[in-house]
């Protein structure tokens, strides 16, 4: 009976083995999506593969990031990456989703061009006899590409793309109420070589505080008109403006009228925004101000010049994402009324199973010229009725993540998914 059972015991061995030898020859895919991805989707439609939570541990790291693009869609760049035994295998697919496509389209699209990267590795796994490759277009679809070819070649927009937008929040607590609407419109046009943009909002708050027999109405309104022009020379040059006109009573401006000429030189090429960005930007401004309330510099309205330096960095790489920059900003007439600020978000992948993420911003604050004259008073602190000094502001966060067990995860369950759900 023993030797029975031993040999079952080898027997179950040996299967369990053969099961896991069989499974490894699957082609081994770490995800690596920064937004915009329907991971369970594709898990769900993609079975040729194991996709694995380990990026080294992985025949293939797919990077995936994305940008939106002027029309009103977004600009998908797939990164692939071989690994271990395929290590010389490197490409990269991009896509352009429509403006007005639905998250079901979006992600089929994603599904469409994951699977054409995967197919060069997956066809050297014992799986490429299982899979069923089509290379046909079905009329429809000839149809649309000629139409989209057509609209490519005249555009009867031009190119130009208008938005619109309303939206309230209304909210209540026994001593408190508060009620907010605002609304935007846009209006740009942007190509390869030009950015041109109309941009104008509004908003109204209504807050309301009750306690014992005083009842205390805050109204503050908020609106203005922008406009932005960029253009872009060569590959690494840009030059543009800023304007607009704005009234904020939060701020204490009853009138801001601001120009603001600038140029741009970007270290990497334009073209190569999705993976790697290092701009450096230098500009001089000018302002003109009319305020509700007399300021702490006795000031009614004024004009004020100034200049204002910045740079920015952005790397979305297999190892993480990195974004920093830096500002600066004086005015002319008195270089101590300046701000400078530094800001920097990192999320990085230390090992296959440990990242690291960190979030920090700081801004030294010595140019609030529209402050109000004299002191506030408590009511008006409590309820923030109006801007206050302030020399700084900062937030920060950062974290260690580490996962460990199967790095298997091709299961998909939306059991208790939305809300409600755990």
């Amino acid at each position: 009976m023993g030797k029975v059972f031993g040999v079952l015991f080898v027997m179950l061995l040996s299967y369990k083995a053969n099961a896991q030898n069989t499974d490894s020859l699957k082609l081994k895919v770490f995800v690596d999506c920064r937004q915009g991805c329907d991971i369970n989707f594709l898990k769900a439609e993609i079975t040729a593969v194991d996709f694995v939570t380990d990026r080294l541990a992985a025949d293939q790291h797919i990077l995936i990031n994305s940008q939106p693009v002027g029309s009103g869609g977004v600009k998908y760049q797939l990164n692939f990456y071989g690994q271990n035994s395929f290590k010389s295998f490197i490409d990269t697919l991009i896509f352009d989703t429509n403006p007005n496509a639905t998250a079901f389209e979006t992600r089929e699209r994603l599904l469409n061009y994951l699977m054409i990267g995967m197919s060069p590795l997956i066809a050297k796994t014992i799986y490429a006899k299982a899979i069923k490759v089509t290379m046909k277009v079905d009329s429809n679809q000839e149809v649309a590409a000629a139409q989209k070819k057509e609209e490519d070649k005249k555009d009867k927009w031009n190119f130009w793309v208008f938005a619109i937008s309303a939206n309230g929040n209304i909210s209540a607590e026994q001593i408190y109420k508060n009620n907010t609407f605002s609304s935007n419109f846009s209006v740009n046009r942007i190509t390869d070589k030009l950015r041109v943009e109309f941009f104008a909002t509004g908003s109204l708050r209504n807050s309301t505080y009750s306690y014992d027999s005083t009842t205390i109405k805050i109204k503050n309104t908020d609106y203005g008109f922008y406009h932005n022009l960029v253009r872009t020379f060569r590959s690494h040059w840009s030059y543009g403006y800023q304007s607009s006109f704005s009234n904020s009573t939060f701020n204490n401006i009853k009138r801001r009228l601001f120009i603001g000429p600038a140029i741009e030189y970007n270290i990497f090429k334009y073209k190569d925004v999705n993976s790697r960005f290092f701009v450096i930007r230098y500009g001089v401004d000018a302002t003109n101000n009319t305020y509700y309330e007399t300021t702490i510099f006795d000031k009614q309205k004024e004009t004020v010049y100034g200049q204002r330096f910045s740079a920015a960095l952005t790397l979305n790489k297999k190892w993480g994402t990195f974004n920093t920059g830096v500002y600066y900003r004086n005015y002319f007439h008195d270089t101590k009324l300046n701000t400078k600020g530094i800001n920097a978000r990192a999320n990085i992948k230390l090992t296959g199973s440990l990242s690291f993420f960190v979030y920090a911003d700081g801004n030294i604050i010595h140019n609030q010229l529209n402050l109000v004259k004299g002191n506030a008073s408590e009511q008006e602190v409590l309820t923030r009725k109006r801007q206050l000094a302030s020399g700084f502001n900062y937030n920060s966060s950062f974290g260690l993540t580490y996962r460990f067990g199967s790095i298997l995860n091709n299961f998909v369950n939306s059991s208790f998914d939305g809300y409600g759900g755990f």
